[in-house]
């Protein structure tokens, strides 16, 4: 295990306590003009090249100079639409895939270019989500894409492409005819921590979801609805394509996360819902863990979580630097039924699956629809800044300690981009867990490198690794307030 640790530190945040009451202001701010921003389309974060500094990809490129500026990068050979970061072939460098229309692949050519390598063209036809993950560990990053529909006319299936090496993908698996449904969001995770990841698809038209264990042989089953994540099963009924299904919910973005601090990871289910009845509300699923063999329990009721009919794309980040994973959640509608205002929320981790609404408190309140969210630390300062509805909010609050952790694959067992990796820090009664995923809600992605918030924590932590593959290590004496980049080796 290499370790090299960063000397990027800030002192003031061990002093610190926070408090949402005592706030004097507002913790978000839109920096957007500031920083030259303007993006629409799905957020995707990744440093592509190395620099130490996040980029983002939403509708197109932006680079990030030194914390200060988001600058579009117009002719670099990056395309324009949807994609999911990750370094495919090992050089170093994240590349991109597009999985929006027949699909585009770009690798990272690691001089702040991008060529686009042949990839056959995808049966997804108009996907709205994709993952980067290595299915039979191999070292190599493959991809499962979602496929949605056209509405009464056709629903497209899902497919899985095995990397081959030397830039060559193959379809390894698509949905059969007369089996597909309708893909929104695609999240990635080991959920049940067996060294290989599970694929979680959310499913639109009130179809039930899908959750794909990968039993390590490069297939996948679906265990859904015996695991208790497939939604609340209602009346059957037929839909386009030959199908037919119990009424769940119209699912659009989900997210794998440990929303409890118990070292497990759970599904947070993202359920836009009509006021009728037979339709799925948000739901928190539990994960039960190995005594309750990694099924879910529904912890939704009582969580705080206020009904909005157009919920859309989820994303889930300690903004606050506590130690307990917040809700951000946007809408699609502006107005829903009965002209009810829709709006996206952001919502504090209360512990206990309890959840507060702090959006308008923390500067956040009065945006319109969007599919847009997702969380990274843009002027690494060890706190989270938020992009959504086409705008870059700044974390500038003051708050608690944090570390942040950079785990890179040898790129021959575990891929570099360490895609899947799980790490957990435990503080207290808490065990707090993330995992490198490259996707989540409804197309968007997070930044890979992991972030977990410490409160009034100031001593040095102790991290518990589990690699793709099922390697496990443990690394001691991690100092809080910097960044930590933590390398696998056999």
């Amino acid at each position: 295990m290499k370790i090299f640790h960063s000397t990027r530190c800030i002192a003031f945040a061990s002093l610190l306590l926070f408090s949402f009451t005592s706030a004097s202001h507002a913790q978000f701010k839109d920096v957007s003009e500031e920083f030259g921003f303007s993006g629409g389309g799905k957020a995707s974060f990744a440093d592509y090249n190395n620099d130490g500094f996040v980029d983002l990809h939403a509708g197109q490129l932006f680079k990030n100079e030194g914390g200060k500026k988001l600058v579009a990068q117009t002719e670099v050979g990056a395309p324009g639409g949807e994609v999911v970061w990750g370094d495919y072939d090992n050089d170093g460098y994240v590349d991109m895939f597009q999985f929006t229309g027949g699909g585009s692949l770009h690798r990272n050519k690691g001089d702040g270019t991008f060529e686009q390598i042949e990839f056959p063209t995808l049966p997804t036809v108009n996907s709205r989500g994709a993952v980067w993950l290595d299915i039979n560990n191999d070292g190599l990053l493959d991809l499962y894409v979602g496929g949605y529909e056209i509405w009464q006319q056709k629903v497209h299936p899902d497919v899985i492409y095995l990397n081959q090496g030397d830039n060559k993908f193959v379809e390894h698996w698509k949905t059969p005819e007369g089996q597909c449904y309708s893909a929104r969001g695609v999240c990635a995770a080991d959920f049940n921590e067996d060294g290989f990841v599970d694929v979680f698809v959310s499913n639109y038209r009130l179809q039930p979801n899908h959750l794909w264990v990968n039993d390590g042989s490069g297939k996948f089953n679906n265990v859904a609805e015996k695991f208790g994540a497939a939604g609340n099963a209602g009346p059957v009924i037929p839909y386009t394509g030959g199908i037919q299904y119990a009424i769940s919910g119209h699912t659009i973005g989900s997210c794998f996360a440990d929303m409890d601090n118990d070292g497990l990871i759970d599904i947070f289910v993202g359920n836009f819902s009509h006021p009728r009845p037979d339709q799925d509300h948000p739901q928190f699923l539990r994960n039960k863990g190995v005594d309750g063999e990694f099924m879910f329990e529904d912890k939704s009721e009582g969580s705080g979580l206020a009904w909005q009919e157009s919920f859309a794309s989820p994303t889930f980040g300690d903004f606050d630097n506590d130690g307990d994973l917040d809700l951000y959640f946007t809408t699609v509608y502006g107005v829903g039924s009965g002209g009810i205002k829709n709006f996206p929320v952001l919502y504090t981790n209360e512990s206990a699956w309890k959840y507060i609404n702090v959006t308008d408190a923390q500067g956040l309140g009065g945006l319109g629809a969007t599919y847009q969210a997702a969380w990274a630390d843009v002027d690494n300062d060890g706190d989270l800044d938020l992009c959504s509805a086409g705008k870059l909010f700044r974390n500038e609050a003051e708050n608690g300690n944090w570390i942040k952790l950079n785990l890179i694959g040898d790129g021959a067992t575990v891929n570099r981009s360490a895609v899947g990796a799980i790490a957990k820090i435990k503080v207290g009664e808490k065990t707090m867990t993330r995992h490198v995923e490259t996707g989540m809600g409804e197309g968007n992605q997070n930044e890979m490198t992991l972030h977990f918030g410490l409160g009034e924590h100031v001593e040095a932590v102790s991290v518990q690794l589990l690699w793709p593959g099922g390697a496990k290590q443990t690394v001691d004496g991690l100092a809080i307030n910097q960044l930590h980049k933590l390398e696998f080796s056999k």
